[in-house]
């Protein structure tokens, strides 16, 4: 389980997005930490973090999801996350911060 966290990003009209493939725990958020502080460098109007292949988040990523609001939220860059399956989600719950974000189904709805 000790494979390298893979992020394709793309970008749709003024919406960057990224969508981590792998599991983001302890060893592996530093990798979207990056990312993510390079995209806000950029400025886009919006972020949005496509979880739908991330299978397991541990309280590091959840601490990278804060920072990425948080940072987003400083540079008044709009941002969202899109398919939370239920593994991650239950640690959103678990922690009491999935009210802080806002959740989308797809990409297609968080740029609307």
């Amino acid at each position: 389980m000790n494979q390298e966290l893979v992020i394709e990003q793309k970008t749709i009209g003024d919406m960057t997005v990224l969508r981590p493939t792998g599991d983001i725990d302890m060893a592996r958020s530093s990798a979207i930490r990056k990312v993510v502080t390079e995209v806000i460098r950029a400025r886009p109007a919006k972020l949005v973090i496509d979880l739908s292949a991330v299978e397991y988040m541990d309280s590091s990523g959840i601490a990278t999801m804060i920072e990425a609001l948080q940072s987003s939220m400083r540079n008044k860059i709009k941002f969202a996350l899109v398919g939370v399956g239920p593994r991650v989600k239950v640690a959103f719950e678990i922690t009491k911060l999935l009210g802080m974000f806002q959740i989308y189904d797809t990409v297609e709805d968080a740029g609307k």
